[in-house]
């Protein structure tokens, strides 16, 4: 029996999103969820104060190739797991760092047992298996863990997407054993991960032989890897209505805000993405008026707020004026402020989505959110 347990609030009859609840050891999740990212043991320019109290963000990520080579997955279970470690009370979803590691193309070499890699930090070399990624994941001691996949880029043939969904098959299997074998499933939850590339019949025979190991949740990977979007869209589309109803659906790497409603219409549950941090640190904001590139020089003497309608410290407190001349200026003030606003940005739309399946009415939601155009919001 795992830790995790999932509750389907409601459903809409008409797309098939859902609103739901995910209990961990580490507190409730309320679904649809957005998770920010915090590859290091940090969300970038955040403290966990500011993810508890100013986001009241429920869960948030931990990257497993990058504390693994730094401190190291030993060094931060010594020290009591990563919740203590970063001092995050709430929950963690850790990814098995086969995307970094797939990342690195000519640093590693793939083999049916694994991944042989170099580190980007010093080029020492390491080896990620199936059951290895699994325990590193729990010693970090995170709530919702993730299997060792094969990731790859856009586009590749048939031939190699076969061979790699059978490799992600294979490595899923070995790794949900050794799982139970360690934990049995009383402290974490581990989700085996859907591949196939742009293939619809692997697609659909990766989450087939996937639900073989009944496992707690599942995840659909290898998107946001060089595709068009409307293909992402189409493969979660597919892939979602393939798994358990009554497990949590986890879209890895996305997206866009206004693609997050269309993932949750496709049965999606949970999502993640760097997008709204890093780029927030390049100056790039999300608003309810669109977005805005703070350098422009049209923002210059705005004294106005960044977005109007949101409650965030940022937009309560600062003009857009202010912003711009920390940003001119590369104050790292910046960083914080205009992540703050960006994350919260996302968790909202989140919120009115979940709100709306509630309510039943996420149909007009979405009809609502096509209506509107927004443009780069002006002074």
């Amino acid at each position: 029996m795992s830790a995790l347990r999932f509750e389907v609030q409601a459903t809409c009859a008409q797309t098939g999103a859902r609103a739901g609840l995910i209990h961990t050891a580490h507190g409730t999740i309320e679904t649809p969820v957005f998770m920010p990212v915090g590859t290091q043991g940090t969300v970038k320019a955040l403290t966990p104060r500011d993810l508890q109290d100013d986001l009241d963000a429920k869960i948030i990520l931990g990257n497993t190739y990058h504390l693994f080579l730094r401190p190291g997955h030993e060094r931060i279970e010594r020290v009591g797991g990563l919740h203590r470690f970063m001092s995050w009370p709430r929950a963690i979803l850790t990814d098995s760092g086969g995307f970094q590691v797939f990342s690195l193309d000519t640093l590693r070499k793939v083999t049916d047992e694994g991944v042989l890699f170099r580190s980007h930090l010093n080029g020492d070399p390491h080896f990620f298996s199936p059951e290895s990624t699994v325990d590193v994941q729990l010693a970090l001691g995170s709530d919702i863990m993730m299997v060792l996949d094969e990731c790859l880029a856009y586009p590749v043939t048939h031939t190699t997407a076969l061979e790699s969904m059978h490799r992600t098959i294979r490595w899923a299997r070995a790794g949900y054993a050794h799982y139970l074998r360690r934990e049995k499933g009383l402290h974490c939850a581990l989700f085996p991960i859907v591949q196939g590339s742009m293939y619809p019949d692997l697609r659909r025979a990766c989450a087939e032989a996937l639900m073989e190991l009944d496992a707690p949740g599942y995840a659909i990977g290898g998107l946001s890897v060089g595709e068009p979007r409307e293909l992402s869209q189409d493969m979660a589309a597919l892939t979602a209505p393939l798994l358990p109803a009554d497990r949590p659906r986890y879209v890895m790497g996305v997206g866009m805000p206004d693609e997050l409603p269309r993932y949750v219409a496709h049965g999606v549950d949970m999502m993640d993405c760097v997008l709204p941090s890093r780029n927030a640190r390049n100056g790039y904001l999300f608003t309810s008026r669109g977005k805005v590139v703070i350098k422009h020089a049209q923002y210059i003497e705005d004294k106005t707020p960044l977005d109007p309608e949101c409650l965030c410290y940022t937009c309560r407190t600062f003009s857009k004026a202010y912003l711009r001349h920390l940003f001119q200026a590369g104050e790292i003030l910046f960083s914080t402020l205009a992540t703050l606003h960006n994350v919260r940005y996302y968790l909202d739309i989140m919120r009115r989505i979940r709100h709306a399946i509630l309510l039943g009415k996420y149909p007009e939601f979405l009809t609502s959110l096509q209506s509107a155009a927004p443009v780069e919001a002006g002074g």
